[in-house]
């Protein structure tokens, strides 16, 4: 049997240990004022045990030796548990581990116009811009920021056209108003996405695709939206590959970009897809630090503290706005399951999306019975209110019959209100569609919508 090479194995050793005083010598050389490190002694493929002495909830910390970045998301006793933001892949029980003093934050500005950022705000596929290293007009945000006082808010009095008839006539949207979009899956919510990034008067559009398909994003950036709508589009993608802490901090990381355009007085159209993948990340990170699952939703504790704080972050500022929508996938039609019962009692109104409008090419594909804008009556005048209550109730009588008229059972002559709501279905349904690249003004949506109604 051949014997070990002691020599080889010391020499290895070596290399290793000085590879590790040299990465520790330079993060204390550049760190500045007090330097903590700590050793791991704990490693699971979402989460690493250390004791870090002084080490603050949500503080950034770097493993040495292999580098890795990782952030606190809880203290236990001596210990802490660390996310970190990649696979920690090739970290051996023992490894140095620095906490760094700081919180998770992004660099905002005009410059990222145009960019597709990773969840932590790096460039994925840098333009020009990126390219020369801009630095002027940049500044850095924390991701946690606090939510605009409520006193200082403006209220939402102004309409923002989105292009698409079906919500500027039906559901009418304010500058500063958060939605929820409830889809199940092959709802159409990408294409609706995508026109509401083509009409939208809005001076930016920030988009973040969370927990999507590789090949989905890059079929959204560059099938799905126009050069246009990319020109004043900051995209924020973190792929279902992504550890779950990137996947959670890309809501984050895009809720800044957003408030940071607001700051500026821009009028911000925040798209967020979505939902329902940001609480998964946030459950594989709450389960990491130990935290129990609701028995029915299947969320922990902290996914109801941070859902509100995220998007009561959106809305009206003291100068901009960040007009948000949210989508959330649902099984069916069910709008009764926790995570989109949660989300419906937050935000401003909701957009409920019908598969089977898909299935009949019924684009977009809005449920517009289901739907609703809470702050349409503040945002139009009464008569569009008024036209869009009474072509409401044409198609409510219109579903009301409908099977009966499918199956030859239905007597005109019987309810003359109910006959005239058939008549005017056809016209109904021609106003509610619309191909995914155009664009409908919104005198030419109201004028239509007055016609119909009277």
């Amino acid at each position: 049997m051949r014997r070990p090479d002691a020599a080889r194995i010391a020499n290895g050793l070596r290399r290793t240990l000085d590879a590790r005083r040299k990465a520790c010598d330079e993060w204390r050389a550049t760190s500045g004022g007090e330097v903590r490190f700590g050793h791991i002694d704990q490693i699971t493929p979402n989460a690493m045990r250390a004791r870090l002495p002084g080490a603050a909830l949500g503080e950034q910390c770097r493993v040495v030796f292999p580098p890795l970045d990782a952030e606190v998301i809880a203290i236990e006793g001596r210990h802490v548990w660390l996310a970190p933001y990649a696979e920690p892949t090739g970290v051996a029980n023992g490894a140095l581990v620095q906490a760094l003093g700081t919180s998770s934050r992004v660099a905002v500005g005009g410059h990222l116009i145009g960019e597709v950022l990773d969840g932590l705000g790096r460039p994925l596929a840098p333009t020009a811009a990126s390219d020369e290293g801009v630095t002027s007009g940049i500044a850095w945000r924390s991701l946690d920021a606090e939510p605009p006082p409520a006193m200082t808010r403006a209220l939402v009095s102004t309409c923002l056209p989105i292009g698409i008839r079906a919500i500027d006539g039906m559901l009418t949207c304010g500058r500063g108003q958060r939605l929820g979009i409830f889809a199940a899956a092959g709802g159409g919510k990408s294409t609706l996405l995508a026109m509401m990034c083509h009409g939208a008067q809005a001076d930016v559009i920030v988009v973040a695709l969370i927990g999507e398909r590789g090949r989905e994003v890059r079929e959204f950036l560059e099938t799905a939206l126009t050069p246009e709508a990319r020109a004043r589009t900051v995209c924020v993608v973190a792929t279902s590959d992504r550890p779950a802490l990137e996947r959670m901090k890309a809501a984050y990381t895009a809720t800044a970009i957003a408030e940071a355009f607001r700051d500026d007085g821009k009028d911000v159209l925040l798209l967020m897809d979505s939902l329902t993948r940001f609480g998964r990340a946030v459950r594989d990170i709450g389960m990491a630090a130990g935290e129990p699952l609701g028995a029915t939703s299947g969320l922990p504790p902290s996914f109801y503290a941070r859902l509100p704080r995220l998007l009561e972050r959106a809305g009206t500022g003291t100068r901009g706005s960040i007009t948000a929508f949210y989508t959330v996938l649902v099984e069916g039609d069910n709008l009764d399951e926790p995570l989109a019962d949660e989300v419906r009692s937050i935000v401003d109104g909701h957009i409920v999306l019908s598969r089977r409008l898909a299935q009949a090419n019924h684009y977009p594909a809005i449920d517009v019975a289901k739907s609703l804008s809470r702050v349409m009556a503040a945002v139009t005048d009464a008569p569009h209110v008024d036209a869009a209550a009474r072509v409401r109730r044409a198609m409510a009588l219109a579903a009301e019959v409908e099977l009966l008229v499918r199956v030859g059972e239905y007597q005109p002559g019987n309810d003359p209100e109910t006959d005239d709501a058939l008549a005017r279905a056809p016209d109904i349904r021609a106003f509610l569609c619309q191909a995914q690249h155009d664009v409908a003004p919104f005198d030419d949506t109201r004028a239509w919508l007055e016609h119909l109604a009277n």
